[in-house]
């Protein structure tokens, strides 16, 4: 019986030691290689005598972050990720709510990690690698180890400005892992070519269904995004098979031509999720790839990363929308309105989710959890949580589920799942703003921030001040893409922000 993600690397690494399992453009890490420094690093925190607690990782994303990850789970903890580029600001939040036992750091980040550490102990990743490995130690954390220990946890954004933590167990990892195995055929001819960030939640797949089936995970440099025959210069040379990637990604090799130029001969799995496939984009990939298989996964981090898929088989017009199909093994949902009843076949409804992949909850946050991970309405006879996804969803003609969006102030924004109110929060906080408010266009796929000065200041804010000021607070994917300096916000009647009425003007305008 598997019970630990653990279990699946060593079987992999029994199997095939000398294969590569991760590499990046400073060189490759081979399963033994990597069994072998992540026991290390896991005997040197067992000197922490502490086990079911947050490290952190704060490193370029690398091959030896990979190792970092298991090295964690083999003392017994649990890896929080953390992005190098996100302001220090943001940072110490999430360590407020964590409060990591200890960071481990690569040497380009060591000075960040020293200055928003706090109370926790700082660890660089070069010296802790090369420690003896204690194999009596990590037999005895494997022992006490249970399945509904947490693995990881992974910060998305929260509405009051605080960010959340989605703490994910061996269960739900493994369960997925198999799923994926299974469903996709992965093995240990498959080749994955990584581009989402591993604090985002769809590198799960990537991670673990290599660990599990025996694949290759080649971590695609970043720059060459913005270079689109480079990158599938890339692929080629590493003769990727199997990719994972974020629609813009895809849309961007499409939109630039690129797949005119340079022929894929490898590539035979394409999925994506995060955000909405545009038909049209997709439609380009299809008509040069017309053999590979192309899967729309859907999904949030609180269901570990996928809950639904659609493998692409018939044709779409470039005006339609694609379905997110239909649920994976061993989940199950409910679509319900807003009393928590069953909508009719047609009808919109929220998507509810429940079994396996389920998220323990988040960390530190129970009122959150508790209004998220709640009882099963159509259940009131023994305990059975669900969770609420707060995506909008309805069933058409053929079976199919179709996302209709969100029904909060959640946006998924370039394949991150975005609370508005954290924007809000970070602005308010902006020398020179007295209110703001947050809306998203959908269509264009804008983040629209409306502010406004105080009477005293007025002349002196202005976009560009917000920007900076915005900048220091928030992460890249979460910065404003419009800015509109505004005489008043505009309240309803219940004295809260009328977001309509921006919106309106926003159409207006």
């Amino acid at each position: 019986m598997i019970k630990n993600v653990l279990q699946m690397l060593e079987r992999s690494g029994n199997q095939f030691p000398d294969r590569i399992i991760c590499s990046d453009d400073r060189g490759e890490l081979t399963y033994s290689q990597a069994v072998d420094t992540a026991q290390a690093i896991g005997s040197f925190l067992c000197g922490l005598k502490k086990t079911n607690c947050a490290i952190a990782v704060l490193q370029n994303k690398s091959k030896e972050m990979f190792t970092c990850f298991m090295g964690i789970v083999y003392s017994g903890n649990f890896y929080v990720p953390i992005d190098t580029e996100m302001p220090e600001d943001r940072i110490k939040k999430i360590f407020d709510v964590v409060k990591p036992i200890a960071v481990i750091v690569d040497k380009e980040n060591r000075e960040k990690a020293d200055s928003v550490s706090n109370k926790a102990i700082v660890f660089q990743y070069s010296d802790i690698s090369k420690s003896d490995i204690d194999v009596e130690a990590l037999q005895y954390v494997r022992r006490k180890s249970i399945d509904i220990d947490p693995v990881y946890a992974l910060f998305t954004s929260g509405s009051t400005g605080i960010p959340k933590g989605v703490v994910c167990c061996h269960r739900s990892v493994i369960n997925y892992a198999d799923w994926l195995t299974d469903t996709f055929a992965f093995d240990e001819e498959t080749v994955f070519g990584n581009q989402t960030p591993f604090y985002f939640s769809m590198s799960v797949l990537d991670i673990y269904a290599t660990v599990r089936s025996g694949a290759q995970l080649h971590i695609i440099p970043k720059k060459l995004f913005g270079f689109p025959y480079r990158l599938l210069e890339y692929i080629n040379s590493k003769k990727i098979n199997t990719v994972y990637w974020v629609p813009t990604a895809l849309c961007i090799v499409a939109n630039m031509k690129a797949l005119e130029k340079v022929q894929l001969p490898y590539l035979n799995k394409i999925l994506f999720a995060g955000e909405v496939m545009p038909v049209k984009q997709l439609n380009v990939w299809r008509k040069y790839l017309p053999d590979a298989m192309y899967i729309n996964l859907f999904g949030p981090t609180e269901i570990t990363d996928i809950g639904l898929y659609y493998i692409v088989r018939r044709d779409f017009d470039d005006a339609e929308q694609l379905p997110i199909g239909s649920t994976c093994d061993n989940v199950d949902i409910l679509i319900l309105n807003v009393s928590g009843e069953e909508v009719q076949k047609g009808e919109t409804g929220e998507l509810c989710i429940r079994g396996s992949f389920l998220a323990l909850g988040y960390y530190d946050n129970w009122e959150k959890t508790e209004q998220v991970f709640v009882q099963n309405p159509l259940n009131a006879h023994y305990p059975e949580i669900i969770y609420k996804s707060g995506d909008l969803v309805s069933e058409n003609e053929k079976g199919e589920l179709i996302y209709h969006g969100r029904k909060d102030f959640q946006i998924k924004h370039r394949g991150n799942r975005i609370e508005l109110g954290e924007i809000e929060n970070a602005a308010r906080n902006i020398d020179g703003i007295s209110m703001c408010a947050c809306i998203y266009d959908t269509e264009k796929e804008k983040i629209v921030l409306f502010y406004k000065g105080f009477e005293d200041s007025d002349k002196s804010i202005t976009d560009r001040k917000v920007r900076e000021g915005m900048i220091e607070k928030v992460p890249s994917y979460m910065l404003p893409n419009i800015m509109i300096k505004v005489d008043e916000i505009p309240q309803n009647q219940n004295g809260k922000t009328d977001r309509k009425a921006l919106e309106k003007y926003y159409r207006n305008m």
